[in-house]
């Protein structure tokens, strides 16, 4: 694709069945977990985009992995070795997977990024690692990319991590608890934001073998090993949303086959939310179709998002279809995602006409059903850039800058949804 893109509807009515991939979150600690485990497994249904292509290209510099396509063979190991350079780009779930991998590694490897992942902050994640005795030695900014980390005197025990930063902190250092002399006591500190994904993270932990017990504010993980094993990755809620989300914006109806074999992620939320908006969702076998006639209503909606908080950009741009005063709250930590997920996502979507305010947790978003042709900026956030692109199933056009940003989670988006949206390049 060139620099930007001209996403207008597909012609006819909205009828659209579309696969999305795999769940990129459950398939990078599949991966993990079958790297640290002693023995080969094998893993399907993994993604292609950029944050697992991060974790099975360092898995292949050291001669760990291989395969092509969905399906991966990793010979694991308890003696862990991981390049001297980990290239994050811009993955922040594998940049925070991989510095607590390091940690269980006796030579020192360091992880850098691109400048926007070099931005977001690390600091809670490499406090407790040092806190466990691992050597963690920032060469640069404090708190952020880049960091060069080994064993050190690594060690099991207590530790204390705040929850309402980011999740993924707490599930890096759960990946590794198993391989920590004497495990680990996680102690929650404050409200635990996206527990989902810690909840996620157990289940895969579970599947290859490891004890993990969660409480409301207490992960224990005893000193064990992880077990090879054969492991199916579930297709992405969050990148099924995109799709799922359309007929509030335009009458119609979607499927998603297979969708309905996704069982552990709190992103399937959306399905309540469609549901409560007005639309019909219905499970037949493995798929799930989600429809609106065009007499049905839609219904305005309070929100509390902090458990779901990856559907925020496509939820918001389908409130901004309904009339009525709709409310997302619980979702303030979502400024250090990829982009500012609240101020730079409002910004865009009152480009194309909606009328949104920014609040301390969450968005007001007051919908009405004319929209503006526009050209939105996607802040190096593959996640709006597909939400903003559904923008043209309610106007003329949508000119999306940057539109390869899809590729961190799916690089095929738009090809793939060429049954809701058509695209085509313009010139720089």
């Amino acid at each position: 694709m060139t620099s930007n893109v001209r996403v207008v509807a597909a012609e006819g009515p909205l009828n659209a069945t579309v696969r999305v991939p795999g769940s990129k979150s459950i398939a990078n600690r599949a991966l993990v977990c079958a790297f640290l485990a002693e023995g080969a497994s094998t893993v399907t249904g993994v993604p292609d985009g950029d944050d697992t292509a991060v974790i099975i290209d360092a898995l292949s510099k050291v001669g760990r992995i291989a395969g092509a396509g969905d399906t991966w063979v990793v010979n694991g190991s308890r003696t862990v070795v991981l390049p001297g350079i980990v290239d994050a780009q811009l993955a922040g779930t594998s940049s925070r997977f991989l510095t607590a991998v390091a940690a269980l590694t006796n030579s020192t490897t360091v992880v850098d990024g691109g400048e926007p992942l070099r931005s977001r902050p690390m600091s809670d994640l490499h406090v407790a690692l040092s806190s466990l005795g691992a050597d963690v030695e920032p060469l640069g900014e404090l708190g952020h990319l880049p960091v060069s980390v080994s064993r050190g005197t690594l060690h099991g025990g207590d530790l204390a991590i705040r929850g309402d930063v980011s999740s993924q902190f707490i599930s890096a250092v759960m990946l590794i608890a198993p391989l920590v002399a004497g495990g680990l006591t996680i102690t929650i500190e404050g409200e635990l934001v996206s527990r989902s994904y810690v909840e996620m993270t157990a289940s895969v932990m579970r599947a290859f073998g490891a004890e993990v017990t969660i409480e409301s504010h207490t992960i224990r993980i005893p000193e064990g090993a992880y077990a090879p094993t054969d492991y199916f990755v579930e297709p992405d809620f969050s990148s099924a949303a995109f799709v799922l989300v359309a007929p509030v914006l335009r009458a119609g109806g979607v499927t998603i086959p297979g969708l309905a074999r996704s069982v552990m992620q709190g992103d399937a939320a959306v399905l309540d939310i469609l549901r409560r908006v007005g639309c019909r969702v219905d499970v037949r076998g493995d798929d799930v179709r989600v429809t609106r006639e065009v007499t049905d209503s839609l219904t305005p909606a309070s929100l509390h998002m902090s458990d779901c908080s990856d559907l925020v950009p496509a939820v918001a741009v389908a409130l901004s279809a309904i009339s009525g005063e709709s409310h997302i709250n619980g979702v303030g930590f979502i400024r250090n995602k990829e982009s500012d997920r609240l101020g730079d996502l409002a910004h865009e979507m009152r480009q194309c006409g909606a009328n949104v305010e920014v609040t301390e947790d969450g968005l007001v978003i007051r919908g009405h059903s004319h929209m503006v042709t526009s050209t939105i900026d996607t802040h190096h956030d593959h996640r709006l850039a597909m939400a903003l692109s559904l923008y043209t199933l309610v106007n003329n056009e949508v000119i999306v800058k940057d539109p390869d940003v899809v590729s961190k989670s799916w690089p095929s988006f738009f090809a793939d949804m060429s049954a809701i949206l058509s695209v085509e390049d313009v010139q720089k």
